[in-house]
């Protein structure tokens, strides 16, 4: 199969995983060596269940201390939705989303660069206006580019992304503050376009540094007016542009911290839900692929796009290939062309393959205008084994019942004949007849045990066996427990491993009991028997033979083998056969009679391989 559990289970494993940092710290959200110390730092554990609100990251200062790092851009930890930690890849695109912005933030600075040159070098300089100073705006252009170039090339440093974003804005407000001042004629023009930068940086720093940039930008403002009232004595702008300009670098700072937090918020509640989805599609996946219904979907061409465990098992692992389902289940592809023409569909169990079970076909369309088809194939057995269970059930019950009713006055027959059998007045003939009710009431108490047993079996809980080993220890304890005296009793087991699906204790009670009719049977007049277990494997199912050199069974007894409470010994129970094979049934497997050419029985177990589909 190309699906297996663990691979299934794999984009789950992140959910329950404890993540110890331990030697060199994994990159925090700073980067590398910025984890989360002391509470949340280096050798910590993090639980799924943390609480969203964590402490503020620390940093090393100069002196070697912890401290508060409250220049961390996002030290807040978003709300999880279900799934506790964000995986990896999530965290990675939330992380890129500030690195996004302040590229394009880095870029427009480029652009004011630019502009600032070209009003300064540009023939342009001369319409709008004689400059203040043509030196300090030649400087002011130069070095502005070069920074504005500078800080773009160093945008991809994630670890930079604070001192980034504050010190550009520092350097806008500083450039713009002289450019105004070199240019008084275009002010008003450099002063909007630092409206954008204000608002760009609130938009990327936390309320705080956002809101200090906009007072920067004011202070600035207010620096280069009354530079220019008092040292040069102009006064090229009235009070109330200044004020407005004021107003509005704060308000658009307030304004787009609140705009990126809601950004911000919308962009992880998105990568929540869309981590939730993707989660969601893999638990239907894992359910449709784990179902104990075979799952089909076909397309227009009878093509099969997807299979689950069952259906393989179902088609013999044909549904791994490339073929079509006209090849591989000529009689379901006809069902399914009738089902697609509208005809009335045969409802008649079919099966695909000579050693599957019948399947119960049922058809049904993907999507209303898709080509695809679902498939789905119904194990009749399974039914069937269904309501045979509730059947049993019911007549264990009924069967408890009565043979607890029939041991009372068993017993009391048993001790009154044992009391007549110590009598002295009762001659050889009566003494004779009491030995023969004291026979049959062991045998009827036999008989009683048995079905009690029957009625109390426990449900079947498999397990992968290595069904050689299990064989030898069966052999020895066997030897050990029951004394076999001149009777041989051996284990014929392969050197490679041999594994079935299988409750140990049920292959226990099956395999005593065939090993005991074949010791007690399989013996040819005086001559001591010989019995073999010879365990083997033949394509996805494991088999025990129970093999003895007797006379073997005449073929009119074999119809009547399995049939309860049929015995050729007038000891016997009859329910010994009847037993072990309802306690094979439970574990879906088959207890068979198989002749055997040169004399002797064989009963053989067939037992499910390790990658079988139970449906107990």
């Amino acid at each position: 199969m190309p699906y297996s559990a663990n691979s299934c289970f794999a984009w789950y494993s992140w959910k329950f995983m404890l993540h110890q940092w331990g030697g060199e710290r994994p990159p925090g959200r700073r980067g590398p060596g910025r984890g989360w110390p002391g509470a949340c730092g280096a050798g910590a554990i993090l639980s799924p269940t943390r609480p969203w609100r964590c402490k503020t990251p620390l940093r090393r200062g100069l002196r070697g201390r912890w401290r508060p790092d409250r220049l961390c851009l996002y030290w807040r930890r978003p709300r999880p939705g279900s799934h506790g930690l964000s995986p990896p890849s999530l965290i990675n695109r939330l992380e890129s989303i500030p690195r996004r912005e302040l590229y394009f933030f880095s870029l427009y600075r480029v652009l004011e660069a630019g502009i600032v040159a070209a009003l300064v070098f540009s023939p342009v300089a001369g319409v709008i206006g004689e400059p203040r100073s043509a030196a300090l705006g030649g400087a002011v252009a130069v070095a502005y580019m070069v920074a504005a170039v500078i800080l773009l090339l160093l945008g991809r440093n994630e670890r930079w992304l604070l001192p980034l974003v504050f010190g550009g804005a520092c350097i806008d407000i500083l450039a713009a503050t002289l450019a105004t001042h070199a240019l008084p004629s275009v002010a008003a023009g450099i002063a909007m376009m630092l409206l954008f930068n204000v608002a760009a940086a609130a938009m990327l720093l936390p309320l705080r540094y956002g809101m200090g940039v906009a007072v920067l930008a004011s202070l600035a403002l207010v620096g280069e007016f009354l530079w220019s009232a008092f040292a040069d004595g102009e006064r090229p702008r009235s009070l109330a542009e200044l004020s407005m300009f004021v107003t509005s670098y704060l308000a658009l700072a307030w304004l787009g911290h609140q705009i990126g937090q809601r950004a911000r918020s919308s962009q992880q509640l998105a990568e929540r839900r869309t981590a939730e989805v993707a989660n969601l599609v893999e638990i239907n996946e894992l359910i449709i692929r784990r179902m104990r219904t075979g799952v089909l979907v076909v397309d227009a061409d009878n093509r099969i796009t997807l299979a689950n465990e069952a259906a393989s098992l179902l088609l013999a692992d044909g549904a791994e290939t490339q073929a079509g389902l006209n090849q591989m289940a000529p009689e379901l592809a006809r069902r399914l062309q009738r089902w697609r023409g509208g005809w009335q569909v045969d409802d008649t169990p079919l099966q695909l393959f000579p050693d599957q079970p019948e399947v119960q076909p049922r058809f049904a369309r993907l999507l209303a205008d898709s080509d695809l088809t679902l498939v789905f194939l119904d194990d009749t057995t399974v039914v069937s084994r269904r309501a045979e269970s509730l059947t049993l059930a019911a007549l264990g019950r009924f069967s408890a019942s009565l043979a607890h009713e029939i041991r009372n006055p068993l017993a009391a027959i048993n001790y009154a004949v044992q009391l007549l059998e110590e009598s002295r007045n009762v001659d050889d003939a009566d003494r004779r007849l009491l030995q023969i009710i004291h026979q049959q009431c062991l045998r009827t108490n036999g008989i009683v045990e048995s079905v009690l047993g029957l009625a109390r079996r426990e449900r079947a809980n498999p397990e992968n066996l290595d069904l050689g080993a299990f064989v030898r220890r069966f052999v020895e304890d066997y030897r050990q427990t029951l004394s076999i005296e001149t009777d041989s009793l051996e284990a014929i087991v392969p050197s490679q491993p041999v594994q079935a699906l299988v409750d140990p204790r049920h292959l226990q009670q099956i395999l005593t009991a065939l090993v005991h009719n074949a010791l007690k049977y399989g013996r040819i007049m005086d001559e001591p028997s010989r019995v073999r277990l010879r365990v083997f494997q033949d394509g996805r199912n494991a088999f025990v033979d129970v093999l003895d050199r007797g006379p073997g069974i005449p073929e009119a007894v074999v119809a009547q083998l399995f049939r309860p409470f049929f015995t050729t010994s007038e000891h016997g129970t009859g329910l010994g056969l009847y037993i072990a094979r309802e306690l094979s049934r439970a574990n879906q497997a088959t207890l068979d009679y198989v002749p055997v050419p040169g004399g002797g029985a064989c009963f053989r177990v067939a037992l499910p391989g390790p990658h079988t589909i139970l449906s107990l």
